[in-house]
């Protein structure tokens, strides 16, 4: 009876163990070389990536030419594909050019730092059968094409997981675990002559509407007329640069300039106002003083206003 104890106990062991080597899934070297990122659009929420991919592996039921998947790239051009052999495994390398999914942060712009992200995944086996490694050492991007405008950092490649919370139509499952291979970078730029180009418009715009302060008082047409000019030129510009951004529920960088121009444009219209209305009243001495004052206030402040929000973007 001894002897059935023990092996019943031996063969629950070896079921165990068995069982246990059958859950560990197959481990798949993955790298990555990026070529190049280009023709980023801010206003559609994407950008283009173009690199090599590669995989080594040992289960011969991973064809990752037919089972990559690739989930926030908007579209996957069909990929070059070599499959060969080294050091006993499979090597399949892949030329890749997606368009993928971003989600653009312009609270900043154009001094911005944008975080891009690309998540590779095999569609048909989770993490149960499959697990990818990253290939630390061999994963690159070319530093003097990859990007132009831009300056590539804190390039990385890892393996993180992704959780679906769904069986895909199988009811005893509740939800699947998948590996995935991600490339991620930060990308940043030396904005200072951007921002001169998209905001040239707006500062001769206030220039326009502070060159108002110079005529007398009296001037009805040149102390209204300027800055109104000034003000439609400011709109129109606000305009030009929201087209090439995406919409965003956040005051940005560039609302923030718009509207202290718009507010000091007004301030002008507003110091005018007043100094006319001494004028009128035959207190010129006061309406040139009241002229001269306001004049000094509001371009002071406009300016001390757009730095200190210059200042903190650059942070």
């Amino acid at each position: 009876m001894l002897k059935y104890f023990f092996a019943v106990c031996l063969a629950l062991m070896l079921a165990t163990a068995y069982a246990q080597q059958e859950r560990v899934p197959d481990t798949v070297k993955v790298g990555a070389y990026v070529i190049s990122v280009h023709d980023i659009n801010f206003h559609d929420k994407e950008y283009t990536i173009r690199f090599w991919l590669w995989f080594v592996y040992d289960n011969a039921d991973f064809d990752f030419s037919k089972q990559l998947d690739i989930p926030n790239a908007k579209e996957i051009e069909p990929p070059d594909i070599i499959v060969d052999s080294v050091e006993g495994k499979s090597w399949a390398i892949m030329k890749m050019k997606c368009t993928m999914k971003e989600k653009w942060d312009v609270q900043d712009f154009p001094f911005d730092q944008q975080h891009l992200k690309v998540q590779i995944e095999n569609a048909l086996f989770d993490n149960r059968s499959l697990v990818f490694v990253p290939d630390l050492k061999g994963s690159r991007f070319d530093e003097k094409e990859a990007i132009d405008g831009w300056t590539i950092k804190n390039f990385q490649v890892l393996s993180k997981s992704n959780d679906y919370e769904t069986g895909f139509g199988d009811s005893t499952v509740t939800g699947q675990v998948f590996s995935t291979f991600n490339i991620e970078m930060d990308i940043e730029r030396n904005a200072w002559g951007l921002f001169m180009k998209i905001f040239i418009g707006m500062y001769i715009a206030f220039l326009i509407a502070i060159v108002s302060f110079t005529p007398h008082p009296s001037e009805l047409e040149p102390r209204f007329g300027l800055p109104v000019g000034g003000l439609f030129a400011a709109v129109g510009n606000k305009y030009i640069i929201d087209s090439v951004l995406p919409e965003s529920s956040t005051f940005t960088l560039v609302d923030t300039l718009h509207a202290f121009t718009f507010f000091a444009i007004f301030m002008t219209l507003v110091v005018s106002a007043i100094a006319l209305k001494y004028h009128d009243s035959g207190r010129t001495e006061a309406a040139l003083r009241v002229n001269r004052i306001g004049s000094r206030i509001v371009v002071v402040s406009y300016i001390f206003a757009n730095l200190i929000a210059v200042v903190l973007a650059l942070r």
